[in-house]
């Protein structure tokens, strides 16, 4: 694979109360830290199969590390994979500091999220393809946002004004892109891991669990 593609994988920290807290209903806090553990490591892996360069870029600067990372800095570590710190005041801002960050090495960049395991290599592949006829590449999810987002090119203001986290996350986000001068392409939808319906879905496909395994 080229080069000239950076993939960027998003992450929260995993700390018990901070992390995918619509499943601690069901799972616990702890259940719900470790189904982020699993859900990072899971995504970790598929995007690194994709044979792109890699950066796992945290949410936030940390003096030190919490305990709980342990196995996904050891994956990191043991695949070479580089880490960063996502910069800008939103989602928005971050996905497209990343995305600006990316296209300063390479002629296109991805992001996606820790909690789309459904983003596999092959979707990976799909997006970078579609970047040769469009500026912007979006892969929809089933509940109204996005599960991966990647560009050629971006303008300052191409994810402005979005209600991240709400259903009409992926057709603010298409309108700010195409407002900025950017032609948009979409995917096929996939899935991503959000409630407990999904963490169900997640352990059938993948056969892992809160508990590891």
């Amino acid at each position: 694979m080229t080069s000239a593609v950076q993939l960027f994988q998003f992450a929260k920290w995993p700390e018990k109360g901070r992390v995918k807290t619509r499943l601690a209903a069901t799972l616990g806090e702890e259940g719900a830290l470790h189904a982020h553990i699993m859900l990072t490591l899971t995504v970790l892996e598929q995007l690194r199969l994709s044979g792109y360069p890699l950066i796992l870029a945290w949410d936030r600067d940390l003096d030190e590390p919490p305990a709980a990372a342990g196995p996904i800095l050891n994956a990191v570590a043991g695949y070479g994979i580089r880490q960063s710190v996502q910069q800008g005041e939103d989602l928005g801002a971050r996905m497209t500091r990343a995305l600006a960050d990316g296209l300063a090495q390479g002629d296109k960049a991805i992001v996606v999220g820790s909690d789309c395991p459904s983003v596999d290599a092959d979707y990976a592949h799909q997006a970078v393809e579609a970047l040769d006829s469009a500026d912007v590449v979006f892969g929809p999810s089933d509940d109204g946002g996005y599960v991966l987002i990647g560009a050629r090119r971006t303008e300052t203001a191409m994810l402005g004004g979005v209600a991240w986290g709400s259903d009409m996350a992926l057709e603010q986000s298409i309108a700010a892109a195409e407002s900025a001068g950017l032609s948009v392409s979409l995917l096929a939808p996939r899935w991503d891991v959000d409630e407990p319906e999904d963490w169900a879905r997640f352990q059938s496909e993948f056969g892992r669990s809160a508990t590891g395994g």
